[in-house]
Order: structure tokens, then sequence, then C-alpha cells
């Protein structure tokens, strides 16, 4: 979801001006609020034939939650020289390297970035976006392997309301972030995506296909539920 192919506005909730961003959509049966931590704002999605002026009644209605939640958010972690980003749940070191050339790669600890300041966020970005199509990539076949299952091709993408799917014709998408996640939730999250190529549903033949691609589950879903924003956070 891109911010800016949204309407967006800033509205007084519970007495601070917030980003408020407006979104349509034809499968919205209500009505929903949502906290979007890539703009510290609030999403609201709105049914084809709801009015604003509905989204923002139930917001007014929920302004003290929204706020509460807002407040709750972690401090985001921007892409600029000397930011700490993890990388495999291991911080790294963003290094300016404006004599180089290569872009941006991982080395020793640290991200070294070519060219100007005005490149680097999209640089490391773009980095980060590399190695995750190529750990999680090669992590769901191996997975898939094992299930005896058959991947049609592996997406990644600038998500922020799940860190994988997976699509009826055997595609899997996963978030970018996820590779800055430590190695045991990488696992779980790809071992869940490709139980889902046997399993479209979450019954007991699905958990149990997903326990025997991964001994991570809990740990790694305890992990996520106490530091996933952290991640939504980063860039």
């Amino acid at each position: 979801m891109r911010l800016d192919a949204l309407t967006t506005e800033m509205i007084p909730v519970a007495g601070v001006l917030t980003a408020v961003a407006f979104k349509r959509s034809p499968r919205a049966r209500k009505i929903s609020l949502r906290i979007d931590p890539g703009f510290d704002g609030i999403l609201i999605t709105l049914p084809m034939r709801v009015s604003r002026r509905a989204g923002l009644s139930l917001l007014h209605e929920h302004e003290d939650w929204a706020a509460e939640k807002l407040a709750a958010l972690p401090r985001p972690v921007r892409f600029t020289a000397g930011a700490q980003v993890p990388v495999g749940g291991v911080a790294h070191v963003i290094v300016p390297a404006p004599g180089a050339r290569g872009g941006a790669w991982i080395e020793h600890g640290k991200i070294y970035v070519t060219g100007g300041e005005e490149f680097l966020a999209r640089r490391v970005t773009d980095c980060l976006k590399r190695l995750a199509k190529q750990q999680l990539t090669a992590m769901a076949a191996e997975r898939a392997a094992l299930a005896g299952a058959k991947i049609r091709a592996v997406r990644i993408k600038d998500t922020r309301t799940r860190w994988g799917s997976c699509a009826p014709d055997g595609t899997l998408a996963f978030c970018w972030r996820l590779v800055c996640a430590p190695d045991f939730v990488q696992d779980y999250v790809v071992a869940h995506e490709v139980a889902h190529l046997t399993h479209m549903n979450h019954g007991k033949q699905f958990w149990a296909m997903t326990e025997r691609l991964t001994p991570h589950r809990a740990l790694a879903s305890e992990w996520l539920t106490s530091n996933g924003l952290e991640l939504l956070r980063l860039g």
C-alpha cells in the first residue's frame, strides 16, 4: 500500500494533529481502523458506499484507543549514515562509501553504501530486498522439498499487515523486512507459508505440517508479537 495513493488528511485525535488516511475497498464489509506504523498515522478503510464522515465518526468514538496505540509505537529507524539496522537480528551500522561503486552491500557487521546521501536510504532498502529475495527463496525451496510441495514463484513485497502469504497458484510472498529478523523467525514464517501450499487453511493438518517443517513456531510467534512493530518501523 502506497501512502501517496490514498486520501490523507491531518486531523486532531485526542488533541494531537494526526495523519489519517482513507482507503476505499470493494472487499470491505464494514469500516475499520488500523494504526499504520509506516507513517505514524491511522488508516481508515471504507466500504465503497460508506461516506468519509462515517469513518471519521468511528474514529472519534475510538480516538483514545487510537492515540494510545500511536503513542506506543516504537521510534522509527530511518536509513541514514550511522543508523543501526538489524540484519538477521544482528545490528549493522550504515557506513557511507561515496568513493566506491556497487550500490550497497553487507560486510563484517556494516552496510556500506555508495554515492551521495540522497541515494542512501533507497540503496540500503534495495540491498535488504535483494538479500531477502535470495535468503527467503532458498529457505522456501528447502522447506517445499521437505513438504513435497511446489512453489510457483517467490515475491518480495513492502507489506505492513502480514509477514508472508501464499496464493492459490503457489506463489509465496514475503515482507522484505523479515530479513531483518533473527533466522529462527524467518524459518518459521517461511515454513508457515510453505505449509499453505498443501493446506490453504489453519486446520490441524496445516499446523502439523508447519511443525514438521520448523521447530520454531512458539518462539518465533512470541518474538514477532514482542518485536514485530520495531521491524515495521525500519526504513
